[in-house]
């Protein structure tokens, strides 16, 4: 939740009537007040009979009653926004918000009936204005002076109570959201993302590659990315902005984004000190390209931190660097699931403290990005079973840095680093599956029992109980299973492939084998995650091959049940080899 204070003005009336209408871009929907100095004030979005006119009067009416002196600038205005990613809040959510800010802001203290009016609307989803004049009704002015700050406290303590969104402020670390004009202007023109968020991603992976000026700037122009150096009167670039073709402002003009102002360490000085220092060695070849980075991620995530306070800043914005680049390069079945991680690493990856981009973990990093950027770029970069243990490697170093993190007190980069820790156990579940099934051949037998003859003569699809395929796939873990709340899930995934002609005891069996489960916090959602692998990974095949599933075939499966969950509370699911001295509670069962 983010309160932002706009500057004070003069002009009430002028301020409703934009906040009541239908905004620079007809963006504005269903104008109207959540809350109000008075309960009795009526709406002026949905009265016929009180006017936008007379809602300033009221306001105003304590400004135009003071003596002496009035303040020039009388209007006090602040918007609340949540991030996107945010559930939406009822009015009356909306409403308390309200009161509890015009408290904190010393506008409207609680149980003072003197205190100044104000009005909150709300036209848009995931934020609202408020509306206050710096009169109280005895004739003296708010003590404002601390309102920024108080503001904040409270969103904090909202974030908490309604389950946002855990931010911080003043720490220059957030990232820079979308607009809700960019946002609704991306809607407009059918885009999946707003720009900016575009160009972040595009410019992050150019900054993590880069070796140099030239290299960095030929990536963003090989991204499709235009750009503009800003070039001092000594003929040194001191910074940049990019912009995306074809999105052009109301007067037809490119819509340019500086480097910090699409994020605090994509300045042009922040992203040089990705490669400053002596070369990083690349000496890998592609074969192994794979296990050359995992060695030396699983080598770094023992020094991370190690050399200090600054050097930890700079150990973690390189490990954000490299799951950056692996997302770029990582097999199609966990795509996915690395950009989702990368994109919550980031936070993590932007300590509060200074950085100091040296020292042995940084290095091995940087090493391992220049081995994936390089050696994938030519081959190897569907071979999950190469990549399983890199991924494995990168589980431990985001644990790591989780540890770090808390260690610094820096609570919001460890729980970025934890939901970017659950998200690379999904893909490693996952690239699991995908190899069970890349190495599965099935029975002889099989397709005799498909057809009815023999003893084992198959059931009908769907009418087999997937509680009793449970029990026969995996014994010792089915009592656990079936009591998980993430066993309907698994129930789908089952059901979904008995009916495409597989065997649903079978295959759980054959993943389950695949590795363990005993560390799991969710064995069923484990066994869920890597029977998606499972499900991709014989869709892939079908797709190539051109045979659909079929009863009779061991043809693919298919996406039969929908696109992966991406929802859920963040944590862990499985802990990593090390973890003994910073473990997360299980979760209850």
């Amino acid at each position: 939740m983010i309160p932002k204070e706009a500057r004070p003005g003069d002009d009430t009336a002028g301020l409703l009537f934009y906040l009541y209408g239908p905004g620079k871009r007809d963006e504005h929907a269903d104008p109207h007040m959540v809350a109000a100095w008075d309960v009795t004030v009526p709406d002026p979005g949905r009265s016929d009979e009180f006017s936008l006119s007379d809602l300033a009067l009221l306001l105003d009416a304590p400004v135009h009653a003071l003596r002496g002196r009035r303040p020039p600038l009388h209007v006090f205005h602040v918007a609340v926004r949540n991030p996107p990613e945010d559930r939406r809040l009822t009015d009356e959510e909306w409403a308390r918000v309200a009161r509890e800010l015009m408290h904190a802001a010393g506008i409207a203290p609680h149980a003072d009936d003197q205190g100044c009016r104000w009005v909150a609307v709300r036209h848009a989803e995931d934020h609202i204005h408020i509306v206050a004049t710096r009169a109280r009704e005895d004739g003296r002015q708010p003590d404002t002076s601390w309102s920024k700050l108080r503001m904040q406290e409270v969103a904090r303590r909202f974030e908490v109570e309604f389950g946002l969104r855990r931010l911080t402020h003043a720490d220059g670390t957030a990232r820079r959201w979308a607009k809700t004009g960019e946002t609704e202007k991306a809607v407009r023109r059918g885009l999946p993302e707003p720009v900016r968020e575009t160009l972040q991603r595009a410019v992050r992976e150019a900054a993590a590659t880069a070796v140099s000026d030239a290299d960095f700037f030929g990536r963003l122009a090989a991204a499709g990315l235009r750009t503009k150096q800003r070039i001092a009167p000594d003929g040194n670039v001191t910074g940049y902005s990019a912009a995306l073709p074809g999105d052009r402002d109301g007067g037809r003009r490119p819509v340019w984004f500086s480097g910090s102002g699409l994020a605090p360490d994509l300045s042009l000085p922040r992203v040089r000190e990705r490669w400053s220092g002596p070369p990083v060695k690349t000496a890998a070849g592609t074969a192994d390209a794979w296990g050359a980075a995992a060695e030396k991620v699983r080598a770094a995530a023992d020094q991370l931190g190690a050399g200090g306070l600054h050097q930890g800043a700079g150990d973690v914005a390189a490990l954000g660097d490299l799951i950056v680049a692996a997302a770029v390069v990582s097999p199609h079945s966990v795509r996915s699931q690395m950009r989702k991680a990368a994109y919550e690493f980031e936070r993590a990856a932007r300590a509060p403290s200074a950085r100091r981009m040296e020292g042995r973990a940084r290095e091995l990093y940087r090493e391992s990005t220049q081995v994936l950027s390089h050696s994938m770029s030519a081959a190897g970069r569907n071979d999950t079973a190469a990549a399983l243990g890199f991924l494995l490697a990168l589980v431990t170093a985001v644990e790591a840095s989780r540890c770090w993190h808390q260690a610094q007190e820096y609570r919001v980069q460890a729980e970025a680093a934890g939901r970017a820790g659950r998200l690379l156990h999904e893909a490693v579940e996952v690239t699991v599956g995908v190899n069970a099934a890349r190495e599965y051949t099935p029975r002889p037998e099989r397709t005799a029992a498909r057809k009815g003859t023999g003893p084992r003569a198959a059931a009908e699809p769907g009418s087999r109980p997937m509680a009793g395929v449970v029990e026969e796939a995996v014994p010792e873990h089915a009592r656990e299973v079936l009591a998980d709340p993430a066993w309907p899930a698994l129930r789908s995934r089952l059901a979904a492939m008995e009916k495409a002609g597989d065997n649903p005891a079978e295959v759980l069996a054959l993943v389950a084998r695949r590795r363990e489960l005993t560390s799991a916090d969710s064995v069923a959602e484990v066994l869920t995650w890597r029977l998606d692998g499972w499900s991709r990974q014989r869709g892939a095949t079908a797709a190539a091959t051109g045979k659909g599933p079929s009863p009779t075939s061991p043809g693919g499966t298919g996406r039969t049940s929908g696109p992966p969950r991406t929802t859920g509370p963040p944590g862990p699911t499985r802990r990593p080899p090390g973890d003994e001295q910073c473990r997360s509670p299980r979760r209850a069962r």
